[in-house]
Parts: C-alpha cells; sequence; structure tokens
C-alpha cells in the first residue's frame, strides 16, 4: 500500500468515527422507585410529555430505564449508574427518594423531577421560582388535601366513625402526611387507625380492621407504592364492601369508590415535557418548578350501588367526573 492509500483509508476512517459521534442522540436516565409493568399509564404520560416537546425515543433521544422495583434501597445505586452512563438529563419520579438519590449522585448532570410534594421542604431546590441548582421539576401538595379528603369522607359515609388509613412508612414524606390525615380526622370528630403497608402481605392487618370492625371505611395515602399494588388495595375494598377514599383517579377508573386530587399521569406528562425542555437547552437553575393546581373528585357510580351508598346532595356539584 503506497502512503497516499493509507492516508485515505485514515482519512476515512476518521470521518466516520466523528460522523458517528456527531449524530450520537441525546439521551435520558429514567429513574423510577416502582415496577414498569406497575406504572405503564405514567410511563405513557412521560413520553407524551417528552414528545409534545419534540423528543420521541429512537428517534432523536434515547432513554436508560432503571426501575427500582419497590427496593429503594437500591435507587442511589442506579442513580450512580446512569451517572456512569453519562446521560444527558436524569427523569425521577416514584415519590421523594429517586430524586434525592440522583441528588445526592450528581451535582452536574440536570435533573427532573416528578413527585407530590414540597421540594424546598426536602432540600431538593432552593426556592420555587429560582431552583438554584441542577433540579427542578414538576410536583402537587398532598398533605394540604387531607382536611377535604376527610370531609368528603365523612359525608359520604357519616357511619364512619373510625377510619383505616394505610401509608408507606419508607416515605420521606410519611410522618408529614400522617399528622396532616390524624389532623384533618380530629376535625371532623373521627378516628384514625395508621398502618404501614410496603407490600400486599401488609394488607392482611388492614382486612382484619375491617372483618373485626374496628374501622368503618379506609383512607388510602398519597403514596407511589400503592399505585403498585392498587388491584391489591381495590380487590381488599370490593372484597370486604368497605368504602374507599383514593388520592387519583386512576384507582377510581379501575373500580375504586371514589378520589379527590391531582393526577399523577399530569404529573409525569409534564415531566416529559420539562426533560424536553433541558433538551432543548433550558437551564434548571432557572426553571421554575411547576405545581399542577388542577384538583379533581371523580366518583365511580357503579362501585357506590353496589356499597349501597347514596351520593350526598352535598357532594354532587363538587363532582368532575362520574365513572359509570
Amino acid at each position: 500500500m503506497i502512503r497516499r492509500d493509507f492516508l485515505i483509508l485514515v482519512g476515512g476512517a476518521c470521518a466516520v468515527s466523528l460522523g458517528a459521534h456527531a449524530q450520537k442522540l441525546p439521551s435520558v436516565g429514567f429513574l423510577h422507585s416502582g415496577a414498569a409493568n406497575r406504572f405503564r399509564e405514567m410511563l405513557d404520560a412521560f413520553h407524551q410529555g417528552l414528545s409534545q416537546g419534540g423528543f420521541v425515543e429512537g428517534r432523536n433521544v434515547t432513554i436508560e430505564y432503571r426501575w427500582a422495583g419497590n427496593r429503594v434501597e437500591q435507587l442511589r445505586a442506579l442513580a450512580d449508574d446512569l451517572v456512569h452512563k453519562e446521560v444527558d438529563v436524569i427523569f425521577a419520579g416514584g415519590g421523594a427518594l429517586p430524586p434525592l438519590a440522583a441528588k445526592d449522585a450528581t451535582s452536574t448532570i440536570p435533573i427532573v423531577f416528578a413527585y407530590g410534594g414540597d421540594p424546598v421542604a426536602y432540600g431538593l431546590v432552593t426556592s420555587w421560582n429560582r431552583p438554584g441548582g441542577n433540579i427542578t421539576g414538576t410536583t402537587f401538595m398532598t398533605g394540604e388535601l387531607a382536611s377535604k379528603r376527610f370531609e368528603l369522607l365523612a359525608e359520604l359515609v357519616p357511619m364512619a366513625k373510625t377510619i383505616a388509613y394505610i401509608f408507606d412508612p419508607r416515605a420521606v414524606t410519611a410522618a408529614q402526611e400522617t399528622q396532616k390525615t390524624i389532623a384533618a380526622a380530629q376535625t371532623f370528630k373521627r378516628d384514625v387507625l395508621p398502618i404501614g403497608v410496603r407490600s400486599p402481605a401488609d394488607l392482611e392487618p388492614v382486612a382484619a380492621a375491617f372483618e373485626q370492625g374496628r374501622a368503618g371505611a379506609l383512607f388510602v395515602g398519597p403514596f407511589p407504592v400503592f399505585y403498585a399494588y392498587r388491584e391489591d388495595i381495590l380487590k381488599l375494598a370490593e372484597r370486604h364492601k368497605v368504602p374507599t377514599l383514593y388520592p387519583d383517579s386512576i384507582f377510581v377508573l379501575n373500580g375504586g369508590l371514589m378520589s379527590y386530587g391531582a393526577s399523577t399521569r399530569d404529573n409525569f406528562r409534564q415531566g416529559g415535557d420539562f426533560v424536553a425542555r433541558i433538551l432543548n437547552g433550558a437551564r434548571p437553575a432557572d426553571t421554575p418548578v411547576q405545581q399542577l393546581t388542577k384538583i379533581e373528585l371523580v366518583v365511580n357510580v357503579r362501585t357506590a350501588k353496589a356499597l349501597g351508598l347514596t351520593i350526598p346532595r352535598m357532594i354532587r356539584p363538587r363532582i368532575d367526573e362520574l365513572v359509570e
């Protein structure tokens, strides 16, 4: 091979290498506390928000998925792995623990969170309007709705003097949510029976409370793990004929009685839009945290009839959606 041919080959190889590098798609790390098969609706909503911002997986963006499968102790290692992969932005959903794990793993890669709670109170950002670091996102307030939820439950089931309340004791927000729930119950002269639930097996004490007549209704706390186990919770409520209030309409669409709260799907949709903004050049430090303000009351008419309940006249005007 003469020198001229050698230079042509080397030059061609370099051009191919540089061309491949130039065509490298931006990458998103998707970190979640749950399992993919349990959060399909949220994942679809995230993709929708991402596409509304101009990004479609496989076409002009790649996504590295990391699901903890409710083993929250693995979140930090999963976040570290995404940092090692050098993704361009990390999306963290499924409670406060995923974004906190991502925050501990990197101070340079942009992070977008989508969860329910106050991001300032948990140290994710310095302020809502100017997050100030590498983190921003979307959220909705949860504990502030406890009083309204108890008011609705008290009106719907006035004879239930003790309400079973299930919460995830591993959640960062567990203590705060429980305190606000108990305070709300006292306002309406109701007693609360708090029961920590980490897995479907932990629902057995809840079932026993209804079998023994120690509780007359169920209040499902706004914790991501309950979205994963919603089929088990819905079956428990149906089997024991327990009037149940849920934090999200997705439960009611699947047969639950009533929900009052923001839509987690809307939160993930907006989270996808935030990721698209970051990929398009927005800086997390200058991107205000967005709070969902749309709160919906959704009632399943068929389930109410099966429980022998009549929707009170005072509740009817406030219903945003009736599920037949």
